[in-house]
């Protein structure tokens, strides 16, 4: 029996047994005709009763192809008023959407398409390449253009949501490299995506229906799917979709919608506080700036938040959170804070015996909540050693909590990089460039780095009488994986040091970088 748990300092809430399309656009009759998404590259604007239009019209069109329950849809697009149309409609017929990077590499796409079972790729023109390349060797039968005329002709009669069961039917299959590994499917039931939300609204406290945001993050991204897309449209805020993060872009946009809450990772933050282009643009309508998926320094949060005039506050979660559980309410933020515990959450810090500890001290975070994942998709072994038999969720993340009640990040005990917010899992990189002809040994680890937050680096041993340069390593990377996933530093060694169990010992290598 734990000794002690942390809870929230704000009411439990109520999680409706619903499905979550019917959650996210349950209210929106008060705001029918208010723009629910806005495209920021052409203008094209949707409001919310089109928005149910369109994915009533496409849920039907899915369905009458037989789509539905137990078929997995791929949706790989950057972020448009259409991938919120093609993410509900799945979810309307009872179906899965598992979603992919767009800038991944036809073998990546392929991994996730059968490691989901995804029988239709649902993407843009400029990837329908890369999607119709990963499709050999995988389930998938179909590659479909969002814009074009069989995309058009995907929308049928209208459909209501089919009969499913919230709790254990999932809706969405992000891929997360967990703690450590390869990247997995989290298995997100309609439940943990409601409950989310319904505990992330007291915490959010948006203006319903008077309120504009602009999403430069991806939607692909649990960050970008949940906080962003479902959790603003939930609340009436109108959506400006960026496909990319340009700066000068992003503060037009901001300037022109007269934008108020804005969403970004330490980089862009970087990028408010430092870029030059700040000083051209009228953002004073922004209320709030909101950073997650990586630890922000409390300067730099300092510093941004004084140039723009408005309140720079953290989050903490993870896509096996769906991903929030915790996060900075209204005005009351602490410098390095992820704020308070979200309500219906119970959270623990442990030592690395496993015993708990209490405010002020540190270890690591364990999460307890209806927000957490329903397991990893074909992987019972990750997910009994991140869900333990009690269901708490093992961040891997070392964190206190203060008296009053606020949570710190202070370190990471798992092996996970985080570059610009991606996850970056080093047993993905280890397993490629040991496939290059002259590397006999290799690891791979994270260096701190401001703007990026960390830069995979990899430690390389070549086989003997061999020679690569660090530029070899590099192209070989850079050829199979995404750009967020590439080597940034290569340092050749004699060997890597590892445990009388073969275990790679990355601190040592941490250490000699640090020293280095």
């Amino acid at each position: 029996m734990p000794s002690h748990i942390f809870t929230s300092p704000l009411d439990d809430v109520e999680i409706p047994n619903i499905a979550l399309t019917e959650y996210v656009f349950g209210g929106s009759d008060a705001w029918a005709d208010r723009a629910a998404m806005v495209d920021g590259s052409d203008g094209r604007v949707f409001t919310f009763a089109e928005m149910r239009t369109k994915i009533s019209t496409l849920a039907g069109g899915l369905a009458a192809r037989g789509f539905g329950p137990g078929k997995t849809l791929a949706l790989m697009a950057p972020n448009m008023p259409e991938y919120a149309m093609v993410f509900h409609a799945t979810g309307v017929c009872g179906a899965t959407v598992t979603t992919i990077n767009p800038t991944y590499g036809a073998e990546e796409v392929r991994f996730q398409l059968n490691d989901a079972g995804a029988t239709l790729v649902i993407t843009i023109p400029d990837f329908v390449e890369t999607a119709t390349a990963a499709m050999e060797g995988s389930p998938a039968t179909e590659v479909i253009a969002i814009g074009t005329p069989e995309f058009d002709a995907l929308f049928g009669e209208p459909l209501e949501q089919v009969e499913i069961d919230p709790a254990n039917d999932v809706l969405v299959l992000p891929y997360s490299s967990g703690t450590t590994g390869l990247p997995k499917g989290v298995m997100l039931t309609h439940t943990n995506l409601v409950a989310n939300l319904a505990q992330s609204k007291p915490m959010m406290a948006y203006d319903g229906g008077a309120e504009v945001a602009l999403a430069v993050l991806p939607f692909f991204h649990i960050y970008g799917m949940q906080v962003l897309m479902n959790g603003l449209l939930a609340e009436g805020v109108t959506v400006v979709t960026l496909p990319r993060f340009d700066m000068e872009q992003a503060l037009s946009l901001m300037q022109e919608h007269s934008v108020t809450q804005f969403f970004a990772v330490p980089p862009i933050v970087l990028g408010m506080a430092k870029h030059p282009a700040v000083e051209n643009y009228n953002v004073s309508s922004l209320k709030r700036i909101f950073c997650g998926a990586a630890p922000l320094g409390g300067e730099l949060g300092e510093e941004a938040a004084s140039r723009i005039g408005c309140d720079i506050v953290q989050g903490y979660g993870m896509t096996e959170l769906s991903p929030i559980s915790h996060a900075t309410v209204g005005s009351n933020y602490k410098t390095g804070s992820n704020g308070y515990t979200a309500p219906n959450t119970e959270v623990r810090i442990i030592d690395d015996e496993g015993n708990d500890l209490g405010p002020g001290e540190t270890g690591e975070l364990l999460v307890r909540g209806p927000q957490v994942m329903k397991g990893y998709l074909n992987n019972p072994e990750a997910t009994a050693e991140t869900i333990d038999e009690d269901g708490w969720l093992h961040t891997g993340d070392v964190a206190r909590i203060d008296d009053d009640d606020h949570m710190y990040i202070v370190d990471r005990v798992k092996e996970l990089i985080k570059f610009k917010g991606f996850q970056v899992a080093p047993a993905e990189l280890e397993a490629l460039i040991v496939q290059h002809p002259a590397v006999a040994d290799v690891a791979v680890i994270g260096i701190p780095e401001v703007e990026a937050g960390e830069l995979p680096k990899a430690f390389v041993v070549l086989k003997p009488d061999v020679e690569a340069t660090a530029e070899d390593i590099q192209a070989f990377v850079k050829a199979e994986v995404a750009s967020y996933k590439q080597i940034r530093i290569v340092e050749f060694v004699d060997e890597i040091p590892k445990s009388a169990s073969g275990k790679i010992l990355r601190r040592f290598l941490r250490d000699q970088s640090a020293s280095s």
